[in-house]
């Protein structure tokens, strides 16, 4: 696909499945500082599917939950999927707000490995794990 064609896609969402759909909600916006952008139920379907993000979906990627109702057992994450990612300024401050917040931080903040930026892994109620990359 040439450069020219750029402006004919934008990144729309990311959809998870989650098993408590109150529980996730309450972490992506009490946590990271998402706004819930709307939810609407499908009971024909038995599913509800909950937006959340920073702005307003015309202008801005974001992660679409979807909780099936007759979902008992907790998701199989697999292994193809990676991590979500989100920019954040003061990471340690921030890290050290959402341990206090009991959220779960399997790699604590600090730089990677073999260089270049600060961050650090923390996981959703479902286990999703989600990377924060310092930004200045």
């Amino acid at each position: 696909m040439s450069g020219d064609n750029k402006g004919n896609f934008r990144m729309l969402h990311t959809m998870i499945r989650v098993k408590d759909l109150d529980k996730s909600i309450k972490f992506y916006v009490d946590n990271l500082e998402m706004d819930l952008l709307r939810k609407t139920d499908f009971p024909s379907g038995k599913f509800t599917l909950a937006f959340v993000g920073y702005g307003d979906e015309k202008d801005n990627t974001v992660i679409e939950l979807t909780h099936n109702w007759d979902q008992a057992e907790p998701y199989d994450l697999g292994n193809g999927f990676g991590h979500l990612a989100l920019g954040v300024k003061d990471i340690y401050g921030i890290c050290e707000k959402l341990e206090a917040a009991g959220v779960k931080i399997p790699r604590p903040p600090g730089p990677m490995k073999h260089g270049g930026s600060v961050i650090a892994f923390i996981e959703d109620p479902d286990g999703y794990k989600i990377e924060l990359v310092e930004r200045k």
